[in-house]
């Protein structure tokens, strides 16, 4: 693999460097051998589940048809959220896993990536008096959720109201006329949902797993899988004592028994300059809805993501899925509902869609259950299920971004046992991602908010050459796509500017930047 130039610093965990000839030289290997655990899919949980496995001493090959966090891992709202939603709906199990995960991610696995962000809930004429107090009191519910987790109150403050002119000092762009105030609440945040699978996938790089992306399985059994290398078109086959399906929305495609119902998620994009002055998220309530609420969500970039649908998708599941435009009027009639300034749609930058993979109902029963079945998919369960194929391999569906670890682990119990692999409990609820830095580190910036303990190894590769600190589009530097070149296993320009990082979420951004992606291919490749 590539190493730092000499007096360069270098990534932070030995052995987590992916590039080109880390893949190559793996994927060589790979042919070879019989893996402890094969996993397909290298999204949130699939990445997990290659940490989790391989942190435990066991074998694991993980591969993806495409790249890192090709899939809905990418397409989140960024948020760990401690389940309120859930908590309201009656699901106590599922709310209470997603404060216990967020407490690891913010406490212990990654507070680099993961952060508490504020947010307000406008209290305009169309919310009545009593519907703020039934929010507030679930509001201070999921904060005893947060206590009940372990997570201290000094990583996630607790919910207060706050009079109109504090809530116009942290979101100038609300209309003054009828404000009472907000409600404000705390959640988790990721800057990134695209680094923090880099993050899980190198670090179970670090702890032996090979990851091999652009391998696409054509067939999946109990004890391997037929495979195809995107790259040179060649078909061969990887063995393993035991397969794990993590291709969430994909995953009938290899087990078509599973019976998933596939929701879309659309969010818009706002430039820095539409909304100055937001300095805190929003919930904005949905007419006629009584627990869904629109999100407003500022980014460490500048930029303002709007979200979130929640539509059936019907039919072939897309590579990448597109965001219709009546998804974007829905999105911005709730956004221009508690605005001073209405929002145009010539003001979207851009939009982006993912695609849930929700456990519908009817299939084989599996293990972890599903609750709701029918109805809207925003009525159906995020609790996740591990079902197991008559072929013999496992597959884990539902759940959330926020639950990943849970996931995975439940997924590596359940293949330890039934195959009898020689491995201990998980590890991962106190094992560090790459880049791992204490929580309430005080010089954040944004090279450590994004890179963590490696953000002086990413800004010195700057040093020698002034034309790599040049900032791009968002700010993102050259430094950092040549960094993601030689340690983060981008092999293309769209894994640069839609992954790595999140250029490419505006058109415009994306075609300025790619002279730089090509650049830091030849240059992280030389």
């Amino acid at each position: 693999m590539s190493s730092p130039a000499p007096g360069f610093p270098g990534p932070s965990l030995p052995g987590s460097s992916l590039n080109a000839a880390r893949r190559a030289r793996e994927l060589a290997e790979t042919r070879g051998l019989v893996v402890d655990v094969l996993v397909v899919g290298l999204g949130a949980t699939g990445a997990g589940a290659a940490l989790d496995a391989a942190s435990r001493g066991l074998s694991v090959a993980a591969i993806d048809a495409c790249d890192l966090a090709f899939g809905t891992s990418r397409w989140s709202s960024k948020m760990i959220h401690g389940g309120l939603r859930y908590l309201a709906r009656g699901q106590v199990g599922v709310a209470r896993e997603s404060a216990v995960e967020r407490g690891v991610l913010l406490a212990r696995t990654a507070p680099h990536l993961v952060r508490a962000a504020p947010y307000l809930l406008p209290l305009t004429p169309r919310v009545s008096r009593s519907r703020a107090a039934t929010v507030m009191a679930g509001y201070r519910l999921g904060d005893g959720l947060r206590a009940a987790a372990g997570t201290p109150r000094a990583l996630l403050p607790g919910p207060a109201r706050i009079p109109a002119r504090r809530a116009l000092e942290l979101a100038a762009p609300l209309a003054p006329d009828g404000l009472r105030g907000a409600l404000l609440s705390w959640d988790g945040r990721l800057n990134d949902d695209a680094r923090l699978v880099v993050a899980l996938a190198r670090t179970a790089a670090a702890h032996g797993a090979r990851i091999l992306t652009r391998c696409r399985a054509l067939a999946l059994a109990g004890d391997g899988a037929e495979v195809r290398d995107e790259l040179t078109g060649d078909v061969f086959t990887i063995r393993a004592r035991a397969t794990v399906n993590a291709t969430g929305v994909w995953a009938a495609g290899l087990d078509p028994g599973i019976p998933l119902r596939p929701s879309r998620g659309t969010h818009l994009v706002l430039r820095p300059e539409t909304l100055p002055g937001l300095r805190a998220g929003l919930h904005v309530p949905i007419p006629g809805e009584s627990n869904r609420f629109a999100l407003v969500l500022p980014q460490d970039d500048g930029r303002v993501y709007v979200g979130l649908t929640d539509e059936p998708v019907d039919g072939p599941v897309p590579d990448v899925p597109e965001a219709p435009e009546e998804d974007v009027a829905f999105l911005l009639g709730v956004l221009n509902s508690v605005l001073a300034a209405e929002i145009r749609r010539e003001d979207v930058a851009g939009a982006f869609a993912g695609l849930r993979p929700l456990l519908g109902g009817g299939g084989r029963d599996g293990i972890g259950g599903r609750d709701g079945d029918g109805g809207r998919t925003a009525d159906l369960s995020r609790r996740h299920a591990l079902l197991a194929s008559p072929g013999g391999a496992v597959t884990v569906v539902g759940g959330k971004l926020t639950t990943y670890r849970r996931m995975a682990e439940d997924a590596v119990d359940l293949v330890v046992r039934l195959r009898g692999l020689p491995a201990g409990a998980s590890r991962t609820a106190r094992l560090p991602l790459v880049g791992y830095l204490p929580p309430g580190v005080a010089a954040r910036g944004r090279l450590v908010a994004r890179y963590g303990a490696e953000a002086a190894a990413v800004r010195s590769l700057a040093a020698g050459d002034p034309a790599l600190a040049e900032p791009l589009p968002t700010g993102v530097t050259g430094a950092e796509l040549v960094w993601a070149v030689r340690h983060e296993g981008a092999l293309d320009a769209g894994d640069l500017l839609d992954r790595r990082t999140r250029i490419g979420l505006v058109p415009e951004d994306r075609a300025a930047a790619m002279p730089a992606a090509l650049a830091a291919l030849e240059r992280g490749t030389g």
